[in-house]
């Protein structure tokens, strides 16, 4: 019989200013991202924005430091605030390399977002999850 790992699933909620936001470079990012996580059993969430990304990366302790650090140096990001840094027992999206979503009011408002903790941005991340219909991704989302 297999043995399951028991490893707790890391979390991270992070924001960021885009430094240059257009659909080429959001496309760029989602592809590098897809194909990445798929080696690292990296699994998320990414709402965008003009002026916004709030993101959620799930996946093994190493993989998801490792991540966070090459978006920390990535130069399409500025303003960088790590919002959560958490363990838990249950991915939100584990059939999503990397969702995608356009920032829409129920989220949060605008001026919500600078007053943003770890607990309302994991609920803003768990409410999407539960309104999305999980399927793979294979093709995108």
């Amino acid at each position: 019989m297999e043995e399951i790992n028991k490893e707790k699933i890391k979390h991270v909620i992070y924001t960021s200013r885009p430094t240059f936001f257009d659909n080429d470079v959001l496309d760029g990012i989602l592809h590098t991202s897809r194909a990445n996580n798929i080696k690292w059993d990296v699994t998320g969430s990414l709402i965008f924005h003009s002026d916004l990304y709030l993101q959620l990366l799930e996946g093994p302790t190493d993989a998801i430091n490792k991540l966070y650090q090459k978006i920390i140096a990535d130069s399409r990001h500025a303003e960088i605030t790590k919002l959560r840094d958490d363990r838990t027992d249950r991915r939100l999206f584990a059939s999503w390399t990397m969702k995608s979503d356009v920032f829409e009011s129920w989220m949060l408002s605008r001026g919500a977002l600078n007053e943003l903790t770890s607990d309302d941005a994991l609920q803003v991340f768990d409410r999407l999850a539960r309104e999305t219909v999980q399927f793979k991704d294979a093709l995108g989302d």
